[in-house]
């Protein structure tokens, strides 16, 4: 169980650094500003969270929680009952607004490689993969990472900064994927 001062010192360096991170690029985030913004030590800090990429997962882990949470037991599309396209056209536009509204933390906390290695990668990648094998689709392990490329960080934010594509058509381009778990309604891409 978690000491008194202990939870403190963590909601208040989660709070902290949700506003240092959302005001500045992750990458110029250092532990200092966080520790300073907390009104706690450097060893404080530290002793909870390594690195700035640990706090930006800690801030996400309740976000991507709610989303797991709605593909696991939520109503369809997104949860369970619907056909594999329409479940993954939904968790599309549910990663996109994800995306839109966190994309600095998930910047923050997916590095390079370090993506694969997050315990919400793990998640998505699972049920992405679950859509293809309800599917039927030929070698589902060849396209999970196809399917979920198109969601890193990096790769979003080049679409809605550098190409100025608005998070709908985003989604919409994403639904068109869809097609390879089948038959895609006009209704289903925006």
């Amino acid at each position: 169980m978690e000491r008194a001062d202990a939870a403190r010192n963590r909601a208040r360096i989660l709070a902290a650094a949700a506003e240092v991170f959302a005001a500045k690029p992750p990458h110029e985030v250092t532990m200092d500003e966080i520790a300073k913004a907390a009104g706690v030590g450097r060893g404080t800090l530290y002793r909870r969270y390594p690195d700035r990429a640990s706090i930006a997962v800690a801030l996400l882990d309740e976000h991507e929680r709610v989303l797991q949470e709605q593909l696991m037991r939520g109503d369809p599309p997104l949860g369970p009952g619907a056909p594999p396209a329409e479940r993954l056209a939904a968790f599309y536009a549910a990663m996109v607004e994800l995306l839109e509204n966190h994309r600095h933390l998930v910047l923050g906390s997916e590095v390079g490689r370090s993506r694969f290695e997050t315990g919400a990668y793990g998640f998505w990648r699972t049920h992405v993969r679950s859509l293809l094998v309800a599917a039927e689709v030929r070698e589902p392990d060849a396209l999970v990472e196809v399917l979920l490329a198109p969601l890193a960080p990096e790769v979003y934010g080049y679409q809605r900064d550098d190409r100025g594509l608005s998070p709908e058509q985003v989604v919409g381009a994403l639904s068109r994927l869809t097609a390879v778990l089948g038959p895609v309604t006009r209704a289903q891409i925006p």
